[in-house]
């Protein structure tokens, strides 16, 4: 995650929004809100897909076929397309520049395949009609109070550790299988919306949401 210690507040109110508003949890406001914002701010932008790509890729169906050779063809396609309409005094320069973008273009293919695999797994685990957000309990019921904590996979143990000690969060689960792991509150000071929201807050986590409760 690359959110910076000095952004803006708008920016921050924007983080804390987006799971709201994938989750179809915001009011209309919120979401018209950060509409507006996401049009003049890239990082946001694209943290915003990157957000969307990982909720719509635990909700894929288990029969949807994944052609990773096609994907990659198409982009690296558009790629040596760009190439060719580089002038000839930068051409070598060009070149060079073309292998970096297309070596970065397949990792995100890949990280992005790999993402869409582990949903089809769940997925087809979990079977057609048993939809599970990353707050479903995972077996055995989370306790009352809970919070399901999804870190950045950059995210270094010694911070993940700081931000448990600094919040005052007991880790009571995890990881699972999509890297979440299941958080209490360990005083009764700071109500859990409360911690949701420092959690939404902190660098290197990417989502944080209240365990949802046993129907």
């Amino acid at each position: 995650m690359t959110f910076s210690i000095n952004a803006s507040r708008d920016c921050a109110r924007a983080w804390e929004a987006m799971p709201w508003v994938i989750q179809g949890h915001a009011t209309p406001e919120q979401a018209q809100w950060l509409d507006g914002h996401l049009a003049q701010c890239e990082a946001c932008r694209v943290e915003y897909a990157q957000q969307l790509r990982l909720r719509e890729a635990m909700t894929l169906p288990a029969d949807v076929a994944v052609d990773a050779n096609a994907g990659l063809k198409h982009l690296l396609d558009r790629l040596d397309a760009h190439d060719a309409e580089v002038a000839q005094p930068a051409k070598a320069r060009a070149r060079s520049s073309g292998w970096l973008l297309r070596g970065l273009a397949a990792a995100v293919l890949l990280q992005a395949l790999g993402i869409g695999f582990l949903g089809l797994k769940l997925y087809h685990e979990q079977g057609a009609t048993d939809y599970r957000t990353y707050s479903s309990q995972d077996g055995a019921a989370a306790p009352a109070g809970a919070i399901r904590v999804v870190p950045d996979a950059g995210m270094k143990v010694v911070d993940w550790n700081a931000a448990v000690h600094a919040l005052h969060l007991q880790v009571v689960g995890g990881p699972n299988a999509v890297g979440a792991y299941t958080v209490m509150p360990s005083g009764t000071a700071t109500t859990q919306a409360e911690v949701v929201r420092q959690l939404r807050a902190t660098r290197g986590i990417r989502l944080a949401e209240p365990v949802a409760s046993v129907p």
